[in-house]
């Protein structure tokens, strides 16, 4: 998908900025597709004959995700139009391609759906969701197509925990293609020397704290790493701060208010003090360099650290003994896994027992589309099993459907742990303008406690900031 859900940014601006560069210009955009028409009525167009659709993502032939573009132009428009033309219906589809910085993307689709154009069907980063869902540029898509939105039997196949990543307040606003998820990595061949199991399963923070103590004693081993500080980035809260506060039973932003430096943060901020603390089970040196995480990686390849907390990405991309960028020979000899626990069991967030982080692409559809119908149609269509069967062939990924999952990662053992295991327990990110700036904060309160200042401390400065972030003390919750 043309947003990889790694805990990178996502290429998202502030709400600010954004809303300056639509002012400037969207008196000046003038885009085909949408043609402006009322959203009120769901069942516009419907027995139309003769229709026109436009698809856009950030894809582009011979350039960004170009596989996508393809898949597209070459897969999905052909089946669609024959399938209309099946029932009498002439459809013209049309794929507007980009391959631009995500910022430029997310600028242009602000553009088009401010100004009621554009195309009719668009994907987004699932962290824009309510950002832009606050704005009035999407609708939840029972209000856009009616009952045949809910009716769609492609829900059963998409777990409830995935949905979550198209949802903003309760309601779906489009279809997730597909996600990642995050979990705990560990190298066998040090668990063996430390006298640890090979089937290694975590059932609480003590238990991940007493396998780093025993991989202490191992000479010129980083017992384990998690991700800390602001050079890390975005990794420091998709890799750490934030599935650890699920695993303390809290979300960062949840019920319209925003978490602040309570006791769910406090027991987050003290793991990283014991990881970081007197004890040395981590390298607080790895989270101050600007390339620590890279390092981090090549640490794990090489058989340097023994627990590492990360998502697919670092299976997939990283470790990959043909293609990744620290090659690990002997990856799916060496290299365990397991979900990441909560504090205590039952003590996560919706009272689970074990937690991750996901991100990824949204569909939505344009709620100023003359044919909300259609529109739908080929938005399921494109989410259909077969179309996803499709979209993956050859390049096997943590899809959102669990039925097209079994199938494609049957011989990925990894890949079905995340689907089958880590998924129905996951978390993800408020797709809130204001979010970014609170990931920094948790990113500094973490860098402050590796520094040496104490958890309390840490997280009351962060609650301070916090407040001034998100519009003072009302729009924050103790927990």
């Amino acid at each position: 998908m043309g947003f990889s859900g790694t805990g990178l940014p996502g290429g998202r601006i502030g709400a600010a900025a954004l809303a300056a560069v639509v002012m400037a210009m969207v008196m000046a955009v003038v885009a085909a597709g949408c043609g402006g028409g009322s959203p009120a009525d769901p069942d516009r167009g419907r027995d139309a004959k003769s229709l026109t659709l436009t698809i856009t993502r950030n894809a582009i032939a011979g350039g960004k995700n170009a596989e996508e573009a393809e898949w597209i132009t070459r897969t999905v428009i052909p089946g669609f139009v024959a399938a209309q033309k099946a029932k009498g219906v002439t459809a013209k589809v049309t794929f507007r391609g980009q391959g631009v910085a995500d910022e430029a993307y997310k600028t242009r689709l602000a553009l088009d759906l401010k100004s009621r154009s554009g195309a009719d069907i668009v994907d987004i980063d699932g962290i824009w969701v309510g950002e832009f869902a606050q704005a009035g540029y999407i609708r939840p898509l029972g209000d856009v197509v009616g009952p045949p939105a809910d009716a769609w039997d492609g829900w059963t196949a998409i777990p409830a925990s995935v949905q979550r990543q198209a949802s903003f307040e309760g309601r779906r606003y489009g279809v997730p293609p597909s996600t990642d998820g995050r979990v705990l990595y560990f190298n066998r061949r040090l668990f063996a020397r430390a006298g640890l199991p090979a089937a290694w399963q975590p059932r609480s923070w003590q238990d991940v704290l007493a396998a780093a103590r025993a991989l202490k004693r191992l000479p010129g081993v980083t017992p384990v790493q998690l991700d800390a500080g602001t050079a890390m980035g975005e990794a420091t809260s998709m890799q750490g701060v934030l599935p650890l506060l699920a695993g303390a039973g809290a979300e960062i932003y949840s019920g319209g208010k925003w978490t602040g430096g309570g006791q769910a943060l406090q027991q987050v901020l003290g793991l990283y003090a014991q990881i970081y603390g007197p004890e040395g089970l981590g390298d607080p040196k790895l989270q101050q360099e600007a390339k620590g995480r890279d390092k981090s990686f090549e640490e794990f390849a090489a058989g340097r650290i023994g627990i590492l907390a990360e998502g697919d990405y670092l299976w997939r991309d990283v470790l990959n003994p043909k293609s990744g960028v620290a090659r690990m020979r002997t990856r799916d000899q060496d290299v365990g896994y397991a979900l990441i626990p909560a504090v205590a069991p039952g003590r996560g967030v919706r009272g689970q027992s074990f937690v991750s982080m996901s991100g990824g692409a949204v569909t939505v559809l344009n709620p100023n589309t003359k044919y909300p119908q259609q529109a739908f149609a080929l938005l399921a269509y494109m989410n259909s099993a077969e179309m996803t069967r499709a979209r993956t062939a050859g390049t096997p990924e943590i899809t959102s459907r669990t039925d097209v999952n079994k199938q494609i990662l049957a011989g990925d053992p990894f890949l079905t742990f995340v689907s089958e295991k880590a998924l129905p327990v996951t978390s993800y990110r408020p797709g809130l303008a204001v979010y970014p700036r609170v990931s920094t904060a948790l990113q500094e309160a973490t860098a402050a406690v590796v520094s040496g200042t104490s958890p309390q401390d840490a997280a009351a400065r962060y609650s301070e900031k916090l407040e001034g972030i998100v519009g003072g003390a009302a729009n924050v919750a103790a927990r």
